[in-house]
């Protein structure tokens, strides 16, 4: 339990989700460690690094003394190459040299975790790279669970063994997600004035989302319909999970996809709709 109430919901789905990442990679082979994932230039050892990496960060470990290679084409800003450094530094361990480091770090964080006496409301530094500035500690948490159960979801997908697609933690990712949408409807899709655009995903996570834009070009989600929206969106809660992470493009997936209304917007937004960075 940490000191805060609110923040315990948050801690048990961390928990939940990166204990089953250890259940998920304890038994791997040293090729399976190896397989692809959607993530580009990552395989399951590489994600599995990534979480490791990010969470010894909170813990407050030294970042690694790393000379990147000069041929990971996947690095190209100064963020990916900030996440990279965790990542490469262990592209050469070992299953149990992985699975060994993953365990400890879950130990410690959750040490962590439990003695925490911060506020939610308490400023701390960001883990996203050297200019994401500072948030709360409430924010940190939060977008660690969204982070590490897609990571979760990323390995499953990877080993071909679904499951907590509808966990604690795939509950919060839903509510990290929809806050995204305002930005890709009016912003970046360029949903004219006035116009509404509804997100309808079914599946272990089925919901119905309203995007309104104001006489201003804002934006706003909610709950409620549209009796007249311009462009409707419906696919399932894992296909929606993969375009909004960008894990995958929209032709890829365009048989999981159905769109009603203006299909020139609707295309945009799909394009438009990776809210990771």
């Amino acid at each position: 339990m940490t000191d805060h109430p609110s923040l315990q919901p948050y801690a048990d789905a961390w928990t939940q989700s990166i204990e089953a990442i250890s259940e998920l990679v304890g038994p791997l082979t040293e090729g399976e460690w190896n397989r692809r994932t959607e993530i580009p230039g990552w395989s399951v050892r590489d994600v599995v690094s990534h979480v490791i990496g990010v969470e010894c960060e909170l813990l407050g470990d030294p970042r690694p003394i790393h000379s990147l290679p000069q041929d990971l084409f996947h690095v190209t800003d100064d963020f990916t190459r900030h996440m990279e450094i965790q990542v490469d530094v262990r592209r050469h361990h070992t299953a149990p040299e992985m699975t060994s480091e993953l365990e400890y770090t879950i130990i410690r964080r959750c040490r962590q975790l439990r003695n925490d006496s911060r506020s939610p409301e308490a400023e701390v530094h960001s883990v996203l790279g050297p200019r994401a500035g500072k948030v709360t500690l409430e924010q940190q948490l939060r977008f660690r669970v969204f982070d590490v159960w897609a990571h979760e979801q990323d390995l499953r997908r990877a080993l071909d063994k679904p499951g907590n697609l509808d966990s604690p933690a795939a509950l919060i990712a839903r509510d990290v997600l929809v806050e995204g949408l305002p930005k890709v409807v009016a912003g970046r899709a360029g949903a004219p004035a006035g116009s509404a655009v509804v997100f309808d995903i079914s599946g272990p996570v089925e919901f119905l989302r309203t995007v309104r834009v104001d006489e201003e070009g804002r934006g706003t989600v909610d709950g409620s319909p549209s009796l007249g929206p311009l462009a409707t969106l419906g696919t399932d809660w894992e296909t929606f999970l993969r375009l909004a992470c960008g894990r995958v493009r929209p032709k890829a997936v365009e048989e999981q996809v159905t769109v009603e209304g203006d299909k020139d917007l609707a295309d945009r937004i799909l394009h438009s709709l990776a809210l990771t960075p």
